[in-house]
């Protein structure tokens, strides 16, 4: 076992009222006026991505054609982002561990507002694809899905479609500009056949369908979340997502699925 490269492990990030709300937006296409304009329980997401993508890309540093799949995201916040708050990221490699296509990491991050307190928690699973540098250490921990608090209610469907368009919007309201989203040709390279749609963008869709149905509209009381990322969302392709909410509305599981295979799988969200 070894320890992981020394990287840059805090960063000072804020979000505007103008960003919060077009970030909501933009995750929620085809879909009215959201009832609020908090922050997305997935801008939590947005404030550590940068941090963590650089410190997942240091980690294969030297080493030719890797690439980084997100396998999964967990969540956990005591509350939503504040506008205009100035937002501590703190990040650790918490494991590494080889697989058969490349090296598997586990990313924390823990977000603390400008009054000290610690809001949020985020877990990242992702495999770097053909990485073999870094040798293994720590640990994976396990996906950590709450169970239901009582008999299944009523399940429902939302059909979404994105388009290139709406894909485009989610990279600049996320700040994630990763070229396979934007560019067919870097799509290509990739081993895609278009664009593909943000994973998380799904995700924050689902959560947004997830507060109109059973939180009315009220996104704030979502308060923690994951999913398994199976499969890309290309535009132009209809997206189902499935809900099923336990007859208390405490918890809903969901699914997202293309006429391909499940995209977004073991999603859940656990409401106040």
């Amino acid at each position: 076992m070894t320890t992981p490269p020394a990287l840059a492990r805090t960063a000072q990030r804020t979000a505007s009222a103008a960003e919060i709300d077009a970030y909501r937006t933009a995750v929620r296409p085809g879909l009215p006026p959201a009832a609020s304009r908090d922050a997305s329980p997935v801008h939590t997401f947005v404030l550590a991505h940068t941090l963590a993508d650089k410190a997942v890309r240091a980690l294969t540093a030297g080493e030719e054609s890797t690439s980084v799949v997100h396998l999964g995201q967990d969540i956990r916040l005591e509350r939503p982002v504040r506008p205009r708050e100035q937002v501590t990221v703190q990040l650790d490699i918490t494991g590494a561990r080889r697989e058969a296509r490349g090296t598997r990491i586990a990313v924390r991050s823990r977000l603390t507002g400008d009054d000290g307190t610690a809001f949020a928690e985020l877990t990242t699973h992702a495999l770097l694809l053909g990485a073999r540098a870094t040798e293994p250490f720590g640990d994976i921990p396990p996906a950590a899905a709450p169970g239901p608090a009582g008999p299944n209610g009523e399940p429902a469907t939302a059909r979404h479609t994105l388009t290139e368009e709406t894909i485009r919007a989610y990279a600049h309201a996320s700040g994630d500009l990763n070229p396979i989203h934007l560019d067919a040709e870097a799509a290509r390279a990739a081993g895609f056949d278009t664009v593909i749609a943000h994973g998380m963008s799904v995700v924050a869709l689902a959560l947004e369908e997830i507060a109109d149905r059973y939180a009315d509209g009220d996104i704030t009381r979502i308060h923690a979340l994951g999913g398994r990322f199976s499969a890309p969302v290309a535009p132009g392709v209809p997206l189902d997502i499935t809900l099923q909410p336990d007859d208390t509305r405490t918890v809903v599981r969901f699914t997202c699925r293309t006429p391909g295979g499940p995209a977004v799988k073991s999603g859940w969200a656990h409401l106040r």
